[in-house]
């Protein structure tokens, strides 16, 4: 709106040109100590919603870990306390506590206020470390509305608290412990900062400490919630072996061991893992200095060549690639493929803060020179696993010849092919995709009230004729064979495989509606497994919803009705029109049933949107202003991608004890995946 102002004035004549005479010193803002942090904390952080309130905590656990990774710890302690603050605690050396020559301040106090102060700049503290720009400690102190730091040095106990980053309580000594060394962190996330939430998610925390476990071998990390009481610890004496071993559970493996080594190249360690399954989906995982390093970077890139490289050498040289058979790609290879690479450097080069992607270029060259000489070394001597990886590889480049083709095909036509999409899909006439909604519709007569009962000009309609294919156990051209599939990546608009972009999507809503049953659920299931093998970025944007149709149809005289989405609130609705009739004076004998006392006429039970017409579908499922979704979301892929592996996958065991143990869950939305 300002903007628009301006400009409107400018072109109106109504403003001066500023002649620079008045832009002298005076304007130019300078923030000291913590000040920036408090004024941008975004650009520390990334955010000041549930992500920055949890990048606190791995911003102080991580410099535990940096004790354990150079062997002066063994174990990481995180407290969730009951008033809302968190304790992280380690027995490494302890933060120094004596005079730093260059501040004037104990060194702890310079560490925990002064920004780029740490042990992390070549100095001698850490030869590996996550942290990279020394301002961790730091920043949790300035976005804390309390910050109390307690270390341990030779069994004297020393304290310091601080608010909002400044120092209230100078650094003192408290007494003797019988812990020798070791560092104990609690703060209070500030609520003027981070406004949406402050409030800890221990099931993160049991994540990152158990993602931490595996990735340093022999540390011992533990959790305790003191809000419910659980608490969890983890200990993993075989690293990241035993992390893709976690991650293939339920899966059929191609070998029971996972390839793995370990070699120092230089001044930097390479740590690799590999095991393959029998699906479809690659799950490779890039550290650095026990950073995931979601964009990848040098290791990620060195890994994938010395794959491709490495297999294709060896089928070569045991003629199981035809002499006329061009290489497998590195996607052919990667089929069904799990690993775990973890690097450790010196000086680790980040993208950003927040550290999603490394740059060192060295790096590319330790990972290959490994995996080249180690995992050939693999190969040749395990013959029968090396084999079964290239002719899995070889059935996913006949795969991928056969889809491309139909691939091709699909795109070729287009998302907008009026021709072909207009049998399948009622469009909404709106262009924007940020307002548009895709109803998927489970069956023709939900589909056809749907289409007549929606807002044209915002939702769209694409009606489901029976179930779509179980893409879990079926490759992409399998999958580009069935029509439901075919007509929804033509719907979505982004494409599909190598050719899949995000910023084609065309709505930002995709609502599925299925049935209130065991069959709307599966459906709902498979459909969600597409887009999570699939499409996963769509599902990371919060662009997929389920609809919640009601269960009931509670009638009265007058044609008077109330909408009902569970048993409680059905009962509900009855106690509440029992209680208004009681306060007019009308006669109820308790003896009848409830829905007699309530004055009802009829409770109907929806058995499947079919039995709506146009009009109560909008009321109840598809109206803004009283429809019901639920958001899917993907808080931990790795958990999702087990339980899409066992639910989903071939082995019939496996899915019926995964169901029998989640029997209790009636409703897709309570449970956790």
């Amino acid at each position: 709106m300002s903007v628009n102002t301006e400009l409107s004035e400018r072109i109106e004549g109504n403003m001066t040109k500023q002649t620079g005479d008045s832009y002298d010193g005076s304007q130019i803002q300078v923030l000291e100590g913590l000040e920036p942090v408090r004024k941008r904390p975004g650009m520390y952080i990334g955010s000041t919603g549930y992500d920055g309130v949890h990048h606190l905590i791995k911003e102080i656990a991580d410099n535990s870990v940096d004790e354990a990774i150079a062997g002066f710890a063994t174990r990481v302690d995180i407290r969730v306390l009951e008033d809302g603050g968190i304790t992280i605690s380690d027995d490494g050396r302890g933060i120094p506590i004596d005079k730093h020559a260059k501040t004037g301040l104990s060194t702890l106090e310079t560490v925990l206020t002064i920004l780029h102060a740490g042990g992390k700049f070549g100095g001698g503290g850490y030869k590996v470390s996550s942290g990279l720009h020394g301002v961790g400690s730091s920043v949790v102190n300035a976005l804390s509305s309390r910050f109390i730091a307690e270390v341990v040095r030779k069994g004297e106990l020393y304290r310091i608290e601080f608010e909002r980053g400044a120092t209230v309580k100078p650094l003192k000594k408290v007494g003797k412990t019988d812990r020798p060394n070791g560092t104990s962190i609690t703060f209070y996330p500030d609520d003027t900062i981070f406004k949406e939430t402050t409030e800890f998610d221990y099931k993160w925390i049991v994540n990152y400490l158990r993602h931490q476990a595996y990735l340093t071998k022999g540390i011992f990390t533990a959790v305790v919630d003191e809000r419910t009481g659980d608490r969890r610890a983890f200990y993993f004496e075989g690293g990241i072996q035993s992390y893709v071993k976690h991650l293939n559970a339920g899966k059929d493996v191609l070998a029971e061991a996972p390839f793995y080594v370990e070699r120092q190249v230089e001044d930097s360690v390479v740590e690799v893992a590999v095991q393959y399954n029998d699906s479809f989906a690659e799950t490779v995982k890039p550290f650095a200095n026990n950073v995931l390093t979601p964009d990848g970077g040098t290791h990620l890139v060195g890994f994938r060549a010395a794959m491709t490289r490495a297999i294709n050498d060896y089928a070569r040289k045991n003629n199981l690639l035809k002499e006329k058979e061009e290489n497998l790609s590195g996607d052919d290879i990667r089929e069904g493929l799990t690993a775990i690479i973890l690097v450790k450097l010196p000086d680790p080069q980040f993208e950003g803060q927040t550290k999603n992607k490394l740059g060192n270029p060295e790096v590319r060259r330790y990972v290959e020179q490994v995996m080249n000489e180690y995992f050939s070394y693999y190969l040749e001597e395990n013959p029968s696993v090396a084999k079964k990886m290239v002719m899995k590889g070889v059935l996913a480049a006949r795969a991928r010849k056969a889809a491309r083709a139909a691939r091709d095909n699909v795109l070729r036509k287009g998302a907008l092919d009026g021709l072909n999409m207009a049998k399948k899909l009622a469009d909404c006439s709106s262009k924007n995709a940020a307002e548009s909604e895709l109803y998927i519709v489970e069956g023709d007569s939900a589909g056809g009230s749907a289409k007549s009962g929606r807002d044209s000009r915002t939702q769209a309609i694409l009606p489901l004729r029976g179930k779509v294919l179980n893409v879990e156990r079926a490759r992409l051209d399998r999958m580009l064979q069935n029509n439901e599939i075919v007509n929804l990546i033509q719907a979505m608009g982004v494409g599909i495989s190598d050719q899949f972009d995000i910023s084609g999507l065309r709505y930002h809503r995709i609502i599925i509606m299925t049935d209130a049953d065991v069959d709307g659920s599966h459906i709902a299931t498979l459909l969600m497994t597409f887009f999570f093998r699939y499409m996963r970025e769509v599902v990371e944007g919060g662009h997929i919803y389920l609809a919640k149709p009601p269960l009931f149809l509670l009638k009265a005289s007058g044609n008077k009705r109330w909408y009902a989405y569970s048993d409680e609130e059905r009962d509900n609705i009855m106690q509440n029109l029992i209680a208004e009739r009681r306060e007019r004076g009308a006669k109820i004998d308790e003896g009848d049933p409830l829905w007699k006392q309530a004055g009802l006429s009829d409770i109907q039970r929806y058995k499947g949107l079919g039995e709506m017409d146009a009009e109560q579908l909008w009321d109840t499922t598809m109206n803004p202003e009283n429809r019901v979704l639920v958001q899917v979301k993907i808080e931990d892929a790795e958990q999702a991608d087990s339980i899409f592996s066992r639910l989903m996958g071939d082995e019939v065991e496996t899915r019926r004890t995964f169901i029998q143990s989640r029997a209790q869950f009636a409703n897709l939305e309570e449970l956790d995946v």
